[in-house]
């Protein structure tokens, strides 16, 4: 299968990121209708940063976005605006739920996982890396 490749101004790429948020203190709080408006605001989020949200699903205390994004994205920085605007809508929406289980104005965890993910493994690259011809003198 063919890998399909994004194009910039000097670049060609191929960037995806697997993302985990978790629900503060692991908290099973996300229900059918949140986790369907969830996937709405990560979609609408990403279009605004020239993302694409590739896949999206979760459970009752976390959710797994698989993103593509560009070089140009300073991926820290993305993340925390997921993280920021999912929490903030989410708590106006949901609010009669989520004052059940948190006193304060909070949604996810403070920190979050991130793993880069394509189409080869390291080793793989390591292979192509290795097998290819030095020039000779």
């Amino acid at each position: 299968m063919e890998e399909l490749y994004d194009k910039g101004f000097r670049s060609v790429y191929s960037l995806t990121a697997h993302i985990v948020f978790v629900t503060k203190y692991r908290k099973k709080v996300i229900n059918e209708p949140m986790l369907s408006r969830l996937a709405d605001i990560f979609k609408d989020t990403c279009t605004k940063w020239e993302c694409t949200l590739v896949e999206f699903n979760g459970e009752v205390d976390h959710v797994h976005l698989l993103i593509r994004y560009h070089p140009q994205i300073e991926l820290s920085k993305f993340i925390a605006n997921l993280k920021t605007v999912s929490s903030r809508l989410i708590r106006q929406e949901f609010e009669s739920i989520l004052s059940q289980v948190y006193t304060k104005p909070v949604l996810w965890t403070d920190s979050y996982f991130v793993a880069s993910c394509g189409g080869v493994t390291v080793e793989q690259l390591k292979q192509y890396v290795q097998q290819q011809q030095s020039p000779h003198q």
